[in-house]
């Protein structure tokens, strides 16, 4: 029987800035891979989903 594999991550928004000129929103981005009880701290909601994504290739 195959084993099965999960990766499970939870992704956490925080407001971190808001420019006053423009109104643009700056994010903190959280992502704690569960398996590993692992935090990593992200810009950008691509580089949170390239770090997901290397995470679930590297298992």
């Amino acid at each position: 029987m195959e084993s099965l594999q999960i990766a499970s991550f939870v992704v956490r928004f925080q407001l971190a800035a808001v420019e006053k000129e423009t109104g643009k929103k700056h994010w903190r981005i959280k992502v704690t891979h569960v398996q590993e009880e692992r935090e990593t701290l992200f810009e950008t909601i691509e580089e949170a989903a390239a770090f997901m994504m290397s995470m679930v290739e590297d298992s």
